[in-house]
């Protein structure tokens, strides 16, 4: 008996693991940001490849607010995940007004940038 809860408790784990892959990031990225950012260029939104460790309002192409500018903080997943759960309490008066509301949702997106700042 026991082979056989290793093999459900396996598969439990590669299906806790598959839902945490930058795939499913990737999916979430484009359907709740890619309206307004990409990964290799500007839009409304900055480009948002490499940005996970970079210094926020950092891209010279983009005009950011005042607020953002003077931040002073790096894309960390803390402050990447403070950021979408809520931009104006971590930066009031930024110009960003959007919230992923779902913990979960936050961390595939996050892991999503994470894995393309190699890109």
């Amino acid at each position: 008996m026991r082979p056989r809860y290793l093999a459900v408790a396996g598969a439990g784990f590669a299906l806790l693991l598959a839902a945490q892959t930058p795939g499913g990031g990737k999916d979430l990225f484009e359907k709740r940001c890619g309206g307004c950012h990409a990964l290799d260029r500007d839009k409304e939104g900055p480009r948002l490849g490499g940005v996970y460790g970079r210094a926020a309002a950092s891209v010279p192409s983009f005009e950011y607010s005042a607020a953002l500018k003077k931040s002073g903080f790096k894309w960390t997943a803390e402050n990447l995940d403070r950021w979408l759960q809520d931009t104006e309490k971590l930066v009031p008066g930024n110009d960003m007004t959007f919230r992923v509301e779902k913990a979960e949702e936050r961390r595939e997106i996050i892991a999503f940038l994470e894995h393309s700042r190699t890109k």
